[in-house]
């Protein structure tokens, strides 16, 4: 198994944003790591800079849209007899737009990786760590899981599965030595709103001062540390969860409707 008595940890989607800077902070804190996500050559830079931090990594290429690619991840963890110590579900899509409208190759895409592949990948390598006694699980969400988004109507529900299911993960494992938490970043300074085609959006033209994404990987990786059930990131988004939670969605859905609506 693995040689090093330092913990592995697996980063999904470790080609940018969180993800990187989650991986930087795990290495800094005595962790080796596997890194993967679609695109390689921003992994293989990054492997490159945390060997230079004393860490071992390892650089697996995944698709996690397409069926079967949790599966495929973790028979290729198993036959190089890697054995992971932290999981960090950071994997995610997004796009924005009317649902009807939406590409449905996206929709189907954006189901696989937030809630099967990540519901997957978590089931296939929890037992060891329940078989162990140790072990830790950071599932990446969003402030968005705590209210309905229209024009992201499938990203918001589906970062509401990720919340409700950590949570339940949580209290179920209490007594195992395997610790869960859910990290809900808002707005971050990544690639996100891009990729999402949500650039052009109120809120991402509006909330020009977005949490950069290293701070957001700090405060998650301490509340992993800390066992923390749920990681909300910053006091602003705290706020606006609570907000979330309590305003009635009559009121709250205009209002998301217009910050996600394009200038």
């Amino acid at each position: 198994m693995n040689n090093s008595a330092r913990p592995l940890a697996l980063v999904t989607g470790a080609s940018s944003g969180i993800g990187v800077e989650i991986a930087r902070q795990l290495a800094r804190t005595g962790h080796d790591l596997v890194l993967t996500a679609r695109r390689v050559a921003p992994m293989e830079v990054l492997a490159a800079e945390l060997h230079g931090a004393g860490a071992a990594v390892t650089v697996i290429a995944a698709d996690l849209a397409r069926p079967g690619a949790a599966a495929a991840l973790a028979r290729d963890l198993a036959a190089r007899e890697l054995a992971i110590d932290v999981l960090i579900n950071n994997a995610g899509l997004g796009a924005a737009g009317r649902f009807d409208r939406q590409e449905e190759t996206r929709v189907s895409e954006m189901l696989q990786v937030n809630i099967v592949a990540l519901t997957e990948l978590t089931r296939l390598l929890l037992p060891a760590m329940v078989a162990r006694g140790r072990g830790r699980i950071m599932l990446v969400a969003s402030v968005a899981a705590f209210q309905p988004g229209p024009r992201m109507a499938v990203y918001f529900a589906s970062k509401a599965y990720v919340l409700s299911f950590g949570e339940a993960l949580a209290y179920e494992l209490r007594r195992t030595g395997v610790a869960v938490t859910v990290l809900c970043p808002g707005a971050t300074e990544t690639e996100f709103f891009a990729v999402a085609g949500a650039d052009k959006s109120v809120m991402a033209q509006k909330f020009r001062r977005m949490m950069p994404a290293d701070i957001v990987a700090r405060m998650g990786c301490a509340g992993l540390a800390a066992g923390r059930h749920v990681v909300i990131a910053g006091v602003v988004n705290r706020v606006m969860t609570w907000a979330g939670r309590f305003t009635p969605h009559r009121w709250s859905l205009p209002v998301t409707d217009k910050l996600m609506a394009s200038e």
